[in-house]
């Protein structure tokens, strides 16, 4: 289902759909929606890592190191976590900043959700999906960037660090 508006507000028609016809992309099978939940990993990976990599390259100086789990099976479903992680963070002993994909073992269907910020909707299923993402995308990784900073303080942040100013 699409329509002609923003693809923000078509991926939540498509969320609500799904819940509205108990299916996920078409799938009704928990099989069959995890082998989407997956082949939407891979299609996001880029997407995902992009904020980070802004971040690392604009706030951090280049000082941050992403990585990435893949598809993983955990006790309460399957997950994929995407993280920046820095000096400043680790010294901090406060989390790196986090993008998750998961579907948990009780969902109906997937969900995205920051280190310290709410869900969102998971509802790709092609390549102009996952880039359609990219703005959430950075809002989340902003979003946890900014709550980083509250449990620890703005010295995480090479930038500021280094005499930053607007």
């Amino acid at each position: 289902m699409e329509t002609d508006g923003l693809e923000y507000t078509a991926e939540l028609l498509r969320h609500f759909a799904d819940l509205r016809d108990g299916t996920h992309g078409g799938a009704s099978s928990r099989p069959d929606k995890e082998r989407l939940f997956t082949a939407a990993v891979a299609l996001l990976d880029p997407y995902a890592r992009q904020p980070l990599e802004e971040i690392s390259t604009d706030l951090l100086l280049s000082t941050g190191e992403v990585t990435a789990t893949g598809v993983r099976r955990r006790e309460d479903g399957l997950d994929a976590i995407w993280a920046l992680s820095w000096p400043g963070q680790q010294a901090a002993a406060v989390n790196p900043i986090i993008i998750r994909a998961y579907y948990g073992a009780s969902f109906h269907h997937p969900h995205l959700r920051g280190g310290t910020a709410g869900d969102w909707p998971l509802n790709v299923f092609d390549e102009a999906q996952a880039a359609a993402l990219v703005p959430t995308l950075r809002a989340m990784a902003s979003a946890d960037l900014h709550n980083l900073v509250f449990q620890a303080d703005y010295r995480i942040i090479p930038a500021i660090v280094n005499g930053w100013t607007p």
